[in-house]
C-alpha cells in the first residue's frame, strides 16, 4: 500500500490530478486585438523571380509580417503560457510547413519540443530551409526537387525562431517552440483558445514578428472559461 501511494504521489508531482482525471481544466480564449490605423497591405516584390510571380497569376501574395484582419484584430500572434508547470510528452502528429508559390505556408507555426515539422518544397523551384535559431541548433537544408520533405524538431522551447528561404530574399516564416501545450496562434479573427489549463495563476504573454509582446496575469479555476482581450500597435 506504502508503494503504491508513494508512486501516486510521483505521478501526481510529475503531471498533476489534471492529467490523472481528478480535475478539469480551465479554457482560456480571448483575442488579440490591434490599435491605431491598419497599415496596408504590401505585395510581395518577387523581382527579377517571374515564376514566382506566374504561380500566383493575376492575385500576388501580401507581406503577412503584420496583418490586421478585417475586425481589426492581428493574424499570425502567438499566444503563450510562460510559466506551466510539468512534463509534457511531445504530439506524435508533425506539424507541416509548405514552401508554396515562394512563400511560406502558414507563416507561423507553433510546436511542442521534440514534435516533428515536416518542411515540404510545394514549387518546382530551388528552395532551402534555414533557420536563425538562438537556443537551438541550427540547421539549413536545401530542397531542389518539387514535392520534397524533410522533417526536422527542436528540442528546447524557443519563441521567434526565423526561418528563411536564401534563394528567395523575400522568403521568411517564424517557429515557435513551446515546452508544454498551452498555447495557440491567432488566425483569420485574431481568437485564440487555449484548452486543459490547470488551475492556478499564470503569466501569458503575446508574441508578435513586428507588434511586439504583451503580457498578463491570469487566474483560473477548475473548469472555468476565461475570456481575456490583448491589445497590440505599432511602436
Amino acid at each position: 500500500m506504502k508503494k503504491k501511494r508513494a508512486l501516486f504521489l510521483i505521478v501526481v508531482g510529475l503531471f498533476g490530478l489534471q492529467a490523472l482525471g481528478f480535475a478539469e481544466g480551465a479554457v482560456f480564449s480571448g483575442k488579440v486585438n490591434f490599435e491605431g490605423v491598419p497599415p496596408e497591405p504590401k505585395p510581395i516584390n518577387f523581382g527579377a523571380e517571374k515564376q514566382c510571380a506566374m504561380m500566383h497569376g493575376d492575385k500576388m501574395p501580401v507581406d503577412e509580417s503584420i496583418v490586421i484582419n478585417g475586425n481589426k484584430t492581428v493574424k499570425w500572434a502567438l499566444v503563450y503560457v510562460k510559466d506551466a508547470k510539468g512534463e509534457f510528452k511531445a504530439p506524435e502528429t508533425a506539424v507541416e510547413m509548405d514552401q508554396n508559390g515562394c512563400v511560406f505556408s502558414p507563416h507561423v507555426i507553433a510546436v511542442m519540443a521534440g514534435q516533428k515539422i515536416t518542411f515540404k518544397n510545394g514549387d518546382p523551384v530551388l528552395h532551402n530551409v534555414r533557420t536563425n535559431s538562438k537556443v537551438n541548433k541550427a540547421f539549413n537544408i536545401a530542397q531542389p526537387i518539387q514535392g520534397m520533405k524533410t522533417s526536422k524538431s527542436f528540442a528546447q522551447e524557443e519563441i521567434g525562431i526565423q526561418i528563411r528561404c536564401d534563394v528567395h530574399f523575400w522568403m521568411a516564416a517564424y517557429v515557435h517552440v513551446l515546452s508544454h501545450p498551452y498555447f495557440a496562434v491567432t488566425g483569420d479573427d485574431g481568437s485564440f483558445t487555449i484548452k486543459d489549463l490547470p488551475a492556478g495563476t499564470y503569466t501569458v504573454e503575446v508574441w508578435h514578428e513586428k507588434l511586439g509582446t504583451q503580457t498578463a496575469q491570469v487566474t483560473v479555476a477548475d473548469g472555468e472559461a476565461k475570456t481575456t482581450d490583448f491589445t497590440l500597435k505599432l511602436a
